[in-house]
């Protein structure tokens, strides 16, 4: 599946770079830097869980259905790239983020202007041009238009929900809501509703699956989802910068108030409180302030809150699927996504 959406997305790249080589010649490093951007690495979970969605409701396989759901990943590149603008991030999948890498290409080249201006421009404008493609792809990839009409409207409440549910992200870093509800609703709008239920609604839309089968979809990818992100959060913190791309900490440094934080303000005291609020933001936070917060979320069982909660979500995401008739081959394949989504790093 992995190797069929990413033979969709070098096509469609090829011929997209070709179009702006026609434009203009200094539009080349756009086209390499999104190529290397979308075909560089990711899981491909999105057009997984779309593709499993439709196959799950009856639909047939073929090569327009997965060229149609690798405009997911347009979809996700688009946030990623703004996602890491806005985080002021330095790399992204071990590599500089593409603000950093258009910056660095105008110090290079000796240009007039703020580099960094620059850099931020070029990834607002790169992330734009991915969602645009997203679209593009989806309406070019030969589908019937009869599906195309009935995904429509997922797709464009998909799209919607992230960007919301981006602007509450920097909403909730600015006024440094560290509430535990608060925390969950950013999850779910940023992270989880992309990422599992909107993609298999988009799936079942293509298959015109009927309302049970819908419902059921939504009953497993929320809180799924939400599992989902609260991993990621946990890597944000304790992962591994040789399997997670960035550095050690950095969803410290860039102050994100997520579950796993908000646990650990709910159940530490008032000096743990105070050493989370001085270090959450700081740009400047080294290693052993990184340690000294990681310490304290664990020692405050939020950790632990955190992972049990990962599994209590799971398990309701996956009992989900055994409440409505599914094909056998796509059901499996819903179970194990569902494993892969929020397993441990390590």
């Amino acid at each position: 599946m992995r190797q069929r959406v990413d033979q969709a997305l070098s096509d469609f790249l090829a011929g997209r770079r070709a179009w702006m080589t026609n434009v203009d010649e200094a539009l080349v490093p756009v086209a390499e830097t999104i190529e290397a951007f979308v075909l560089g690495g990711g899981k491909r979970l999105r057009p997984a869980f779309a593709y499993w969605g439709y196959r799950g409701a009856g639909g047939a396989d073929s090569d327009p259905v997965v060229t149609a759901l690798a405009a997911l990943e347009f979809v996700q590149a688009s946030a990623l790239i703004h996602d890491d603008l806005m985080d002021r991030s330095d790399t992204r999948r071990g590599e500089p983020a593409v603000h950093r890498r258009f910056a660095a290409r105008h110090r290079t080249a000796g240009w007039g202007g703020d580099p960094d201006g620059f850099g931020d421009a070029a990834a607002i404008l790169l992330g734009d041009l991915c969602l645009v493609w997203s679209d593009e792809l989806l309406h070019s990839a030969g589908l019937d238009p009869r599906a195309v009409a009935r995904a429509r409207p997922d797709f464009d409440e998909m799209r919607a929900e992230v960007t919301v549910g981006q602007y509450l992200d920097v909403l909730t870093q600015a006024t440094g809501d560290t509430s535990l509800e608060r925390a969950g609703k950013v999850a779910r709008y940023k992270s989880a509703k992309y990422t599992v239920e909107r993609p298999l609604l988009l799936g079942a839309a293509l298959a015109d699956a009927p309302t049970d089968v819908r419902l059921a979809y939504s009953a497993y990818g929320l809180p799924l989802g939400e599992a989902f992100q609260l991993r990621d959060d946990v890597l944000g913190v304790f992962g591994d910068p040789a399997q997670t791309g960035k550095p050690a900490g950095d969803d410290l440094r860039e102050g994100k108030r997520t579950y796993l934080v908000a646990a650990a303000m709910e159940a530490t005291d008032a000096a743990g409180r105070a050493l989370l609020r001085a270090g959450l933001g700081d740009a400047d936070l080294d290693p052993a302030g990184v340690n000294r917060l990681r310490e304290l979320i664990a020692s405050s069982g939020a950790l632990a809150r955190t992972e049990q909660r990962i599994v209590t979500l799971t398990d309701a995401a996956l009992a989900a699927l055994t409440t409505v008739d599914l094909d056998t081959e796509a059901r499996q394949a819903l179970v194990d996504l569902a494993i892969a989504a929020t397993r441990r790093a390590d």
